[in-house]
């Protein structure tokens, strides 16, 4: 009993390991390129569990058959016109499962990785001849050709095929000025928005400078028209002043009398509490016992500044 159990469990390792070495699986996404003894074999596209002979005898590579993404580096093309920019692209690319052709790429590859290096080679190489053929405005601006430009790369990869490998699609993923070109595109810009901002503040400082002309034209001829009209009025006002006072000094106890009575009129008007002397003018004319002259106008007992008819006061 001793003895038994170390001697199943070797064979069921042994059956293990001759299992492994004798079996191998393909995805649904991948093709398996078989060889014996370093020579090829077949090539299987069945997904599922295979059978091969064990150790050093058959050899199984599996190659991913889904898209696969290389890129090129940051490439300074000339133009058509003669302008520099700098271009990057990528390319979409999987490997060719028809007939032969996974074998021929594990023959001339052996894995994605060199596969894809070489293609990052001959990508770089593709820009600078396919791009160039085109202008500047071709490349950046609203009316550009990038997809022409991208077709007529993918088109220059496809005229040198490698072996087993299949191009889908080639696009520009970066268009851009060089550095200094970028850096003297930049000043130039910035000296254009210097010169349009000066000239904006020009025609801003020429057009306030013609509304307050303006403004000022307009007040002169207001002011000198107020000041047109307050003299026709100030000598509409002297005439009848002047008539008014040719005709008060005829009558100037009259004169004087109204004025006393618009005086009393305006501080009486009103709620309004006097703490006076009655014996002043115009407050004597509310005293009843005020003396009156001669045409019965009442008269102050106290001289004041209103002045005097000239005549004596009678009691």
């Amino acid at each position: 009993m001793s003895k038994t159990l170390p001697i199943a469990a070797g064979a069921f390792i042994l059956l293990v390991l001759t299992l492994f070495n004798t079996t191998y699986t393909v995805n649904y996404h991948e093709v398996a390129v078989a060889t014996r003894f370093g020579k090829p074999a077949g090539i299987v596209r069945d997904a599922g569990l295979h059978f091969k002979a064990p150790f050093f005898i058959d050899q199984v590579a599996k190659l991913d058959t889904r898209l696969q993404l290389s890129e090129s580096n940051m490439e300074t093309v000339l133009t058509k016109d003669g302008q520099q920019v700098v271009v990057k692209a990528f390319l979409l690319w999987r490997v060719n499962s028809v007939g032969d052709a996974p074998l021929a790429f594990y023959n001339g590859y052996g894995n994605l990785d060199a596969a894809s290096k070489e293609l990052e080679t001959r990508l770089n190489a593709s820009i600078r001849g396919s791009v160039g053929q085109f202008s500047f405005t071709d490349l950046i601006g609203s009316k550009s050709r990038l997809p022409d430009a991208e077709t007529s790369l993918l088109a220059d990869i496809k005229r040198n095929p490698m072996v087993g490998v299949e191009p889908v699609t080639v696009g520009l993923s970066q268009v851009v000025l060089p550095p200094k070109t970028t850096i003297a595109v930049v000043k130039r810009m910035s000296a254009v928005q210097e010169t349009l901002a000066n000239l904006e503040e020009s025609r801003g400082q020429a057009e306030a400078d013609a509304i307050k002309s303006m403004a000022a034209s307009q007040a002169d001829t207001i002011r000198n028209f107020a000041e047109q009209w307050a003299a026709e009025i100030e000598a509409v006002g002297n005439t009848e002043a002047t008539r008014y006072y040719e005709q008060m000094k005829k009558e100037a106890d009259l004169a004087i009398f109204l004025a006393w009575l618009d005086t009393l009129r305006a501080s009486l008007s009103g709620s309004t509490t006097f703490v006076t002397d009655m014996n002043k003018a115009p407050f004597h004319m509310m005293d009843l016992d005020s003396p009156v002259d001669a045409k019965g106008i009442p008269q102050p007992a106290q001289k004041s500044s209103w002045g005097q008819s000239g005549q004596g006061a009678n009691k």
